[in-house]
């Protein structure tokens, strides 16, 4: 063992605190350490020198009032404090005891709130069968709300099959229709996004939307008029 290290713990060893079983090996190294090393004796003597001067120093005695003096000093000190800091110290300890009782209840009392307006937005539903709600466009089906869906554009009857005098309208632009669906599935009106406008067109679309298939939108499970399709065509084949 090292004489930095013998030297750290020679008070403990002087005043008998090495304990334990780590500390009682170390204990027995440091008195062999003792044994072979002078400077480190006269180190341990010194020690010991101190230990007896300080036990012969007289021992200080506390006043009899010193109990009666800090109470007072203590009494003057809280009678000394204005009423604006009183005012500060009540309002934080309230804040504290309101934050620890209320914070508990923060989430049930939300969650409480959603669910109840939940209810209210399907039961509104139900009771008001007046009431439509529009599909939004590229919306995700849901079990609450579908929208209104192309289930076979119309082909030409015979009576319009082509001929050989038909020419095709060829739309480089491309032809965008936003098609109005009722709750039977059928068109009840459409409107041209963009594209041409012409009569030989709006004529030949009549037609086609006429007598395609559509499935209505469903509000709740229930079919709904008011459904909107969009509809894209690079092409439509016109009578000559």
């Amino acid at each position: 063992m090292k004489c930095t290290t013998v030297r750290r713990n020679l008070a403990g060893y002087l005043d008998d605190a090495l304990v334990g079983e780590e500390r009682v090996k170390e204990r027995a190294e440091i008195s062999g350490h003792l044994e072979a090393c002078r400077s480190c004796r006269e180190e341990l003597q010194r020690f010991r020198k101190l230990a007896v001067l300080l036990s012969r120093v007289p021992r200080s005695v506390p006043p009899a009032d010193l109990a009666v003096r800090i109470k007072v000093a203590a009494a003057q000190a809280q009678q000394s404090q204005d009423w604006a800091t009183r005012w500060r110290h009540f309002r934080e300890h309230a804040g504290i005891v309101l934050e620890n009782a209320f914070r508990p209840l923060t989430l049930p009392a939300t969650g409480g709130l959603f669910s109840a307006l939940l209810i209210f937005a399907l039961v509104f539903q139900m009771i008001v069968p007046g009431i439509t709600v529009s599909a939004v466009e590229n919306d995700v089906p849901i079990n609450l709300m579908r929208p209104a869906e192309l289930i076979s554009l119309s082909d030409y009857p015979e009576s319009w099959a082509p001929e050989k005098h038909d020419t095709e309208l060829s739309l480089p632009h491309g032809l965008l229709v936003d098609v109005t669906v009722d709750a039977q599935g059928h068109m009840t009106d459409y409107q041209i996004l963009s594209g041409p406008t012409s009569l030989e067109l709006r004529h030949q679309v009549d037609q086609m939307l006429l007598f395609s298939r559509f499935s209505p939108m469903l509000s709740f499970g229930r079919p709904t008029a008011g459904g909107h399709v969009v509809m894209s065509f690079s092409a439509v084949r016109v009578r000559g």
